[in-house]
């Protein structure tokens, strides 16, 4: 019997942090995904996984960006390729508003392509981003991480953070 937790039967599939990294099956591709802050620490994790998968860093800034660019690698491969989404999260790994809805756009627009057999993870991701999209930039600056950054007098970065496809290219590391 499989873990379920692995969302193994799924083509892209959702898991937060280092747990959600190494719990999810293997993959050919990674997308680390930190809406505010950097994900290099994750990336670093993927790219040392020991089936080598391809590792993008994702955001909403770059989400369309990334959706292409992981569906060129798919088809360079020419088979049906399986995507991790892995959240950076809190400092813990958990839970973080903006990183799921991050992620949601990212998954939208994985759709928008084509590549649509995914968890239940990651639909409600994608759902929760479509049915939130106009909030998205009052819920980044209203997240936990969000409002700490404005605390500190760092709003414009929640704001930046929080424009949608503002970055053209994807972001991937080697």
């Amino acid at each position: 019997m499989t873990d379920s937790h692995s969302q193994q039967t799924y083509q892209v599939r959702l898991g937060w942090g280092v747990r959600g990294l190494t719990r999810l099956a293997p993959s050919g591709i990674v997308v680390v995904i930190d809406a505010i802050g950097s994900p290099e620490r994750l990336v670093a994790d993927a790219l040392a996984l020991s089936h080598s998968p391809v590792v993008f860093a994702g955001s909403l800034r770059n989400a369309t960006a990334t959706a292409q660019a992981v569906y060129d690698e798919q088809v360079a491969r020419g088979e049906r390729t399986s995507i991790n989404l892995v959240l950076v999260g809190d400092d813990e790994g958990g839970f973080a508003v903006e990183d799921y809805l991050a992620a949601g756009a990212i998954a939208e627009a994985l759709t928008a392509l084509g590549l649509d057999h995914s968890s239940p993870d990651v639909a409600v991701a994608t759902e929760g981003f479509r049915a939130l999209t106009r909030a998205v930039k009052h819920l980044f600056s209203a997240s936990a991480a969000g409002a700490e950054l404005v605390a500190a007098g760092r709003r414009d970065e929640v704001r930046a953070a929080a424009e949608l496809n503002a970055e053209p290219a994807a972001t991937r590391h080697n």
